[in-house]
């Protein structure tokens, strides 16, 4: 037979705000391959609305397991993205330029 304290462990799993980090650059990521090019479709602002709607709601819900360490890593990632955003503007090729 195993211990009692083995049935008594708990795995909490994935923490939320790791989560929450995965889902912003995984709809961030989508959302500029699909919806940014040489000009930005109205549909990329309105998918990063609702995407800081789920973030405020989020962080609102589970505020008492975001200690400073997270908080400095949602904020590192915040930043790169806005310089992804950026950096994939900037590279946008053949945007109304003759090739030859």
């Amino acid at each position: 037979m195993l211990p009692e304290e083995v049935y008594k462990r708990r795995h909490y799993g994935t923490p939320q705000s790791t989560l929450l980090i995965i889902s912003n650059l995984t709809v961030f990521t989508i959302s500029v391959s699909l919806f940014v090019g040489c000009t930005i479709n109205w549909f990329f602002w309105v998918a990063l609305g609702l995407l800081a709607v789920y973030n405020f709601f989020n962080i609102r819900k589970d505020r008492e397991s975001y200690n400073r360490l997270r908080v400095i890593a949602y904020i590192i990632t915040l930043i790169i993205m806005i310089g992804m955003f950026f950096l994939i503007k900037a590279k946008a090729q053949n945007c109304g330029a003759n090739p030859f």
